[in-house]
């Protein structure tokens, strides 16, 4: 006996539907980012992550890991440095999620830097020197 042909299950198998990461995920994500942004400004006592910014938090399904992207200022730190000041206040900013985010398991915190707000500034350095080479054509014209 044939099952029934459905379109949906046919492009999920190939892969063809993007699948949404479930909403509670998104919104875990955003209450992590939230609090570990007020927490490296109010509470942290190290220099170097005082020049560190969360862009963003992934967390994977069933909440057990969250991806923390983050970037530095410039003239601060160095990425290197951050990463392991991150990771050496990683217990601290686990414990205060723990106690300010009500959730069975507090998520195991990855640090990553966030090298997309790189490629940002390049692109938008090439826009502006476009567009000053498209204003200088125009003026001589």
């Amino acid at each position: 006996m044939k099952k029934p042909w459905h379109p949906k299950q046919e492009l999920e198998a190939l892969g063809a539907v993007r699948s949404q990461p479930p909403k509670r995920a998104v919104r875990v994500a955003d209450a992590i980012r939230n609090e570990l942004s007020m927490l490296l400004v109010q509470r942290s006592s190290d220099p170097r992550l005082h020049d560190v910014q969360i862009n963003r938090v992934t967390v994977t399904d069933d909440l057990r890991h969250a991806k923390i992207y983050f970037t530095t200022l410039p003239g601060g730190c160095t990425v290197d440095e951050a990463r392991q000041a991150l990771e050496r206040a990683a217990g601290f900013m686990r414990s205060h999620l723990a106690r300010t985010i009500n959730l069975r398991f507090t998520p195991e915190l990855r640090f990553w830097y966030d090298e997309g707000a790189e490629r940002v500034s390049e692109v938008e350095k090439l826009l502006a020197e476009i567009a000053r080479e498209k204003y200088e054509r125009e003026r001589r014209s």
